[in-house]
């Protein structure tokens, strides 16, 4: 869904959304001498250990540090974090945040900015089908914690029927504001936008409802997708932090609010369907989510998050931490399609969610808009390139997406040519977008009869024998921040995917759309996210005492290969593979220490690190290598090489048995065109659970061409389970 993808727009070396970014630049431009107060985040690292520490009192005192006068302090204070890390948001002056970021006590200092939100075939197309196995008593424990934009609480997908109280660890509160009832299924809400925590945009009840769900059947778009709507875990909890408005702008200084009471509530999973659009090259400067997932990770608690819906452009990824499980997009096997027939008698195949019916048989006047020309004086009034008068009551063949307008001055149809550039949306009135090949057919058409007509037919959905493929729009990787790091993890479906929805909002995302559904088709890394969530989930209902990595270990080295060409880069380690999640026979463990190595190779200074982890026995190397970053423990291996050097590298790695508790595994490799791989020991016998053993990947090649990448894998296989993980060679200049 476009008008919903997960971004934050980038400006300088800060994130901030371009909407709130215009109004202060026009305020600069007009009033240079008037000194401007935005709201900062100041981030503290984690909370000290003393008992008498407190946070909300030393924060006052820091800022009244920089005012000197203990009332100003007060009114400038918005929020303390001070449940599960240490931090506060204020209002500042750009020299008072300047002071407070020279404060011993600071790990840094960056702008609470805004995000934008990043959708059930899909589980029945990775096997996760209704009789699956599963552990209903060690579900119903599991607690999911949302951050989007609300909840809709008197959904189908969330009503109570059959469940028991809350888990008793659960330490969270029902504060949802006006017109809102918390259940056994919904068993905490908070918000920090508008007045509620209920959902007034969609996307927040279609990401729970996809990772948690309740079944509910005999349920459809207009007909479209008919058949029961469900959740991968339909007996887990779902606790939801409202961040994000109704118009789906997410504010940073609710994320890390949310992220502080969510860890102190309980939770889980965390399950975040946002994030940038501009990826930072930087870790750990001012990103909330980086900041509030490192403390959830500490805590045990795995965060999973969108990658973002600007692919396929390379090193797109938004999601870059480490410890955070990063989630691509994919189809399924339903394929929802548009026919277009025209006059001729052509039938093409593109691609939109449209629910409006055709009379069957009756077709429209169809206008080429495209390379018209106008004198400037009626510019304003073309469509497409035409005349407002030109398409009333005609289909319009229009160039790009963005000329809807045409909907608005008449036109009863339009047909684009930009498929799979971006997620496809449900369409507020009968369009479709073709491929390049299909669309200069219907400007061939066009161009051969003054008479020229076409029909747009209702939507269908087809079987697609080709999924899964990754989808278009989803974000690429490298990774920005940490290269040396593969990026996205995994990927899971993400196109056409129908949950619950807002009867507030409407199905195409436009104010002027008078339709309202309980039940809503969406796409983008948005909905992949919860995919991954609910196996998460599921993962954790079967072995409660997993750490995050390992949750994210399993569902990496069971993942399927993805169809079509081969490319990490776009979808990690594969296709979610629910079934296999739970019994992976070995896992990559890591942690919070591991992290912090991370951390230390990256350059951060000691003292930084000690304030972020809340350990001050850290001692850095005093010559950080970021080559030392391929040695983590992930389930994956990334290889830099230089284009101009012949390479030979080593890469270490440790498994954790968790498998049968005597077992022997043979490792076999991918063969790969230029580059040789082996591995020492080739075979590794087991004799207890938890036994861990290592064991060291070598891989040699000359000298490459810039820019090229390879992929191979290699698997560890007992003849039952086949743990296996990728690896990528990526040459650089």
């Amino acid at each position: 869904m476009a008008k919903l993808s997960s971004i934050i727009f980038f400006c300088g070396s800060f994130f901030t959304i371009l909407a709130s970014l215009l109004i202060p630049l026009l305020c600069d431009a007009s009033s240079d001498n008037v000194e401007h107060m935005k709201t900062y985040i100041v981030y503290m690292g984690s909370l000290p250990e003393e008992l008498s520490y407190s946070p909300t009192s030393h924060h006052l005192s820091m800022l009244q540090q920089v005012t000197n006068e203990t009332e100003e302090a007060s009114s400038l204070l918005i929020r303390s974090y001070k449940r599960s890390f240490n931090g506060f948001a204020a209002k500042l002056t750009k020299e008072q945040r300047d002071k407070i970021a020279e404060m011993e006590e600071v790990v840094s200092v960056f702008p609470s900015t805004t995000l934008h939100t990043h959708t059930t075939r899909s589980w029945d197309f990775m096997g996760l089908v209704q009789s699956t196995k599963r552990n209903v008593s060690g579900e119903s424990d599991v607690i999911i914690g949302f951050l989007d934009t609300g909840i809709w609480p008197e959904s189908e997908s969330f009503t109570d029927k059959g469940f028991g109280p809350p888990p008793k660890k659960w330490k969270g509160t029902c504060a949802g504001g006006k017109n809102f009832t918390c259940n056994n299924k919904i068993i905490g809400a908070q918000f920090y936008e508008e007045d509620s925590a209920r959902d007034g945009a969609g996307h927040g009840s279609h990401t729970a409802s996809t990772a948690a769900g309740n079944n509910v059947n005999g349920v459809s778009f207009y007909g479209i997708a008919q058949g029961t709507a469900r959740g991968g875990v339909p007996s887990a909890r779902i606790s939801v932090y409202k961040v994000c408005n109704s118009q789906g702008f997410c504010n940073t200084a609710a994320i890390l609010a949310a992220f502080d009471d969510a860890i102190a509530d309980g939770v889980d999973i965390l399950s975040l369907s946002l994030g940038l659009l501009f990826p930072s090259e930087h870790l750990y400067d001012d990103e909330a989510t980086t900041i509030g997932s490192f403390h959830a990770m500490a805590k045990g608690i795995l965060t999973v998050q969108s990658a973002g819906n600007e692919g396929p452009t390379s090193g797109s990824v938004a999601s870059n931490a480490p410890w955070i499980l990063s989630v691509a997009a994919s189809t399924t096997d339903r394929k929802i399609i548009d026919k277009l027939v025209l006059g001729n008698g052509t039938t093409l195949v593109g691609d939109s969610v449209n629910a409006f019916d055709h009379p069957k048989g009756k077709k429209s006047p169809l206008v080429n808009c495209v390379n018209r020309s106008y004198s400037d004086d009626d510019e304003d009034d073309k469509v497409c390139g035409c005349s407002k008068n030109d398409i009333q009551g005609k289909i319009v063949l229009c160039g790009t997406l963005i000329d809807l307008e045409a909907h608005e001055d008449g036109a009863i149809g339009a047909i684009f040519n930009n498929r799979l550039e971006s997620p496809p949306d449900v369409s507020i009135f009968p369009y479709l977008s073709l491929s390049p090949k299909d669309y200069t057919v219907v400007e061939s058409y066009s161009k051969s009869s003054e008479n020229s007509e076409a029909e747009i037919m209702k939507s269908e959905s087809i079987l697609d024998k080709t999924a899964p493929i990754i989808a278009e729009f989803s974000s690429r990787g490298p990774s920005k921040a940490v290269p040396q790091i593969l990026k996205p993890d995994i990927t899971a479906p993400g196109v056409n995917i129908f949950a619950a929805y807002s009867p507030l909002a409407s199905p195409s995302g436009d104010d002027s759309d008078p339709r309202r559904v309980k039940y809503n088709i969406i796409s983008g890394t948005s909905m992949s996210c919860p995919h991954v969530s609910g196996i998460a989930a599921y993962v954790k209902s079967f072995h409660p005492d997993w750490s995050p990595a390992a949750i994210k270990s399993a569902i990496m080295t069971t993942a399927k290969p993805v169809n079509g060409r081969k490319d990490h880069f776009a979808y990690g380690s594969g296709h979610l593979n629910p079934l296999q999640a739970i019994d992976p026979g070995l896992v990559y463990d890591l942690s919070k220490q591991d992290y912090i190595e991370i951390l230390c190779n990256l350059g951060y200074n000691t003292s930084i690190i000690k304030k972020i982890s809340g350990d001050r026995n850290i001692t850095c190397p005093k010559s950080p290598a970021r080559s030392l970053i391929r040695n983590t423990n992930v389930p994956s291996i990334l290889v830099e090489v230089q284009s101009t050097k012949p390479f030979n590298v080593e890469i270490k790695r440790t498994v954790t048995n968790v498998g049968f508790v005597s077992s022997k595994y043979k490792v076999t490799v991918q063969s790969t065109p230029g580059v040789n791989i082996a591995v020492e020991p080739k075979v590794m016998s087991f004799k207890s659970l938890g036994e861990k053993q290592s064991y060291v990947v070598r891989i040699v090649g000359g000298k490459l061409a810039a820019r090229t990448v390879l992929s191979s894998s290699l698997v560890w296989s007992d003849g039952t389970h086949n743990v296996r993980i990728p690896i990528v060679v990526n040459v650089l200049k």
